[in-house]
């Protein structure tokens, strides 16, 4: 049976990383014959991370093939918003996606990063599902960001997955250094850290308050090289695996029932 790929991302259907995924899947595409569809945001939905709409409608537009042979949609909501779409879309043709890739989003999605990303929620909506799903993300925000060092990770790790698989409603969190070809691609955990000085405050000319978010990553475990943070510092692209299910472990649940007297 032909193989379905379902892609999306947090950045909007226009943006240049989802254009360059596409690029770079279509060796994977042609080798496999697989039907590539996109369902993507109309706009900018970046740090929605697995947010829904349930107070209003979400709006569907179809828009012309992409060069590379995808089926192009424009979808009125939120990155999750779209995998669910695709699913049920797909399910009425009696169909179901093999693979469900989010990106390629512009800026690192590592570490504590991984809990607001929109790209992340798409990877996440679609382990939960049951299907692998991968997210890729490069450590540039600039919307004409350089993708080409992208190319190669992308290729390689969307043709490993959708060959293999993954473990059970696990996904891939994929991120990739900017300016430069990756020494390769490891596999580890996401560092421990979190954010720091994270609004500016301002104030408007008739003297209201507001803020604008911003930020500095505080990585608390620099040395340890088991982390994305120190793989993706000296050059190399990591790959995280995250699992859908957030429920702690069997240690934890424990040391919590001592906790309350259970």
């Amino acid at each position: 049976m032909t193989p379905v790929i379902l892609v999306s991302n947090d950045d909007g259907y226009a943006a240049k990383g989802i254009g360059c995924l596409l690029e770079y899947i279509a060796p994977v595409v042609a080798d496999t014959g697989a039907r590539v569809i996109v369902m993507a945001p109309s706009g900018p939905r970046s740090g929605y991370s697995s947010a829904i709409t349930h107070e209003g409608p979400v709006t569907l537009k179809r828009l012309s093939p992409h060069p590379t042979g995808a089926e192009m949609n424009a979808v009125g909501g939120t990155p999750v918003d779209c995998v669910k779409l695709g699913i049920h879309l797909l399910k009425q043709q009696g169909l179901r996606p093999d693979l469900i890739i989010s990106g390629i989003n512009h800026g690192s999605n590592s570490a504590v990063s991984v809990n607001y990303s929109g790209t992340m929620g798409c990877a996440i909506e679609g382990a939960t599902n049951d299907i692998p799903a991968i997210g890729f993300s490069l450590l540039d925000w600039r919307p004409d960001a350089d993708f080409s060092g992208c190319r190669d990770v992308v290729a390689n790790v969307t043709q490993r997955v959708l060959l293999h698989g993954l473990p059970d409603r696990v996904c891939l969190n994929v991120n990739i250094p900017a300016r430069c070809t990756p020494e390769g691609i490891k596999v580890v955990r996401g560092a421990r850290g979190y954010w720091t000085e994270e609004y500016r405050d301002y104030t408007t000319p008739h003297g209201d308050p507001f803020f604008w978010i911003t930020g500095h990553f505080h990585n608390l475990e620099p040395e340890a090289d088991d982390t994305d943070e120190y793989w993706l510092h000296r050059g190399w692209a990591t790959a995280v695996p995250i699992a859908a299910d957030l429920g702690a472990a069997a240690g934890d649940i424990a040391r919590v029932t001592s906790i309350l007297g259970g």
